[in-house]
């Protein structure tokens, strides 16, 4: 089984609804999202997936929310924009691209600060 991960980062703000504290309030990260991708085979050129390609997936899903409040943004104005949901999101929009490449997502992990992060594994 081979992996590679790819990080990328975008900036947002956010409030956590029902949820007591600071965090209620809106602030906002500089989020860093990690995704890992795993699979079987390489490529003719050796390559499980291009780190190329992979970032430009992440980007294209961080693009919607970078410098937005994620609240007002679909589907964070249904869900907590929380770090958990985030990871949830960029997993499932990722691995519908990679299905054609028979790949699988492992796990995508977002920091909310340089401590403090959450992990989704599909």
């Amino acid at each position: 089984m081979f992996e590679v991960a790819v990080e990328y980062v975008f900036s947002a703000g956010h409030a956590l609804r029902n949820y007591k504290g600071k965090c209620e309030n809106v602030h906002g990260h500089n989020y860093r999202v990690e995704v890992t991708v795993a699979g079987e085979t390489l490529s003719e050129a050796g390559l499980l997936v291009d780190f190329v390609e992979l970032r430009a997936a992440i980007r294209a899903l961080a693009d919607r929310l970078d410098h937005q409040f994620l609240n007002q943004i679909e589907p964070f104005d249904r869900i907590n924009p929380s770090a958990e949901n985030l990871a949830k999101y960029f997993s499932e929009g990722i691995a519908l691209q990679l299905r054609q490449q028979n790949l699988r997502i492992k796990a995508v992990k977002v920091w909310e600060t340089d401590t403090s992060s959450a992990t989704y594994r599909p």
